[in-house]
């Protein structure tokens, strides 16, 4: 393996090209800015040389790294793969790196993946989560980066934040099953993070409203299809009446269904079942999962549209922006 100390330097590539170091390193800065047949040696070079930036001059002068940190709470649950590329459409065209970490939904771990990517320089940091350490808040306080809260809509942000109304989502949800006549609805939880328990508080708003009784079966486990059928057998085990179920996620849900299907149990006849999230998976499934669908993308977006306005030092006129939801049109309603 070759030395790292030995790698190419800007020095190097001049020599090579027969240009002064201040010309390649304008290349290197705006390509634009030199001359046509300048810029296609400096990059002929450049290619042989498999020359890598050094960033780390540029870092400790204090000046921008051109880097956002994004800190996930899962690397496996699609919805966030679904935010990270609406985040990467906004910060590409900006010429702007993402640095992706995880935490595991534990605020410890984030604080301690918050304080890992600040000492990157980064300069502004994405999060997906609201509820935060002493410390991570003050260490963001410390660095006057600027941060943008998503997934939900905090009642204190740090900073900016875009998320969805979980709340009135699942209560939407709820009401549509109402609607249909389900009386017995159950909600299915797993996790127990802070939009799971929105979800709740939103489903419960529904059925008290409708003089129904909520009925809850969770469990701190991640989300999986295996969970979902393990949580539909403890559903009717204990509420033999249900007809119909409310699942935090769609995993619960397509688990769920799946069961209902080999134990004979009609969707949506006998069980309705609504999903959260409307993922791919809920289209192919028979019948159709019928889901909230949260825009993903469309948050990923507008969060790194915020911070890159917010590094340009432009006046930004909505810090909290909510995201609207909308219910598909699946056949387990």
């Amino acid at each position: 393996m070759k030395d790292k100390r030995n790698r190419a330097t800007l020095q190097d590539i001049a020599d090579r090209v027969g240009m002064t170091k201040m010309t390649v390193s304008r290349y290197m800065r705006n390509p634009e800015s030199v001359a046509p047949a300048t810029r296609d040696k400096i990059a002929t070079v450049i290619e042989e040389l498999g020359y890598i930036q050094n960033r780390v001059p540029a870092m400790l002068s204090k000046s921008s790294s051109k880097a956002i940190g994004i800190v996930l709470p899962s690397l496996s649950n699609q919805v966030f793969a679904h935010l990270v590329q609406g985040i990467e459409r906004v910060t590409k065209a900006h010429g702007y790196d993402i640095l992706i970490t995880h935490a595991g939904y534990s605020e410890q771990a984030e604080e301690e993946k918050i304080a890992s990517l600040l000492s990157y320089q980064v300069d502004g940091l994405i999060l997906t989560e609201t509820n935060h350490t002493p410390r991570t808040l003050q260490m963001l306080k410390t660095a006057a980066v600027p941060v943008v809260e998503t997934m939900e809509l905090p009642e204190k942000p740090i900073d900016m934040a875009v998320g969805l109304d979980h709340e009135q989502a699942a209560y939407d949800a709820v009401q549509a099953m109402i609607n249909k006549g389900k009386a017995q609805i159950v909600y299915l939880a797993a996790r127990l993070d802070t939009r799971t328990q929105l979800r709740q508080q939103g489903y419960e708003r529904a059925m008290i409203q409708a003089g129904l009784a909520p009925c809850c079966v969770a469990t701190e486990e991640h989300s999986s299809f295996s969970l979902g059928e393990t949580l539909l057998n403890q559903t009717l085990a204990q509420y033999p009446n249900c007809d119909g179920l409310f699942c935090t996620n769609d995993d619960l849900a397509v688990g769920a269904l799946l069961a209902c299907r080999a134990k004979g149990i009609a969707v949506p006849q006998t069980l309705s079942i609504v999903g959260y999230n409307a993922l791919d998976i809920g289209t192919v499934v028979s019948p159709t999962l019928t889901s909230v669908a949260t825009p993903r993308d469309l948050i990923g977006e507008r969060a790194a549209t915020l911070l890159i306005q917010a590094l340009s030092g432009e006046t930004i006129a909505e810090k909290i922006q909510a995201v609207p939801h909308t219910i598909t049109s699946g056949g387990s309603l």
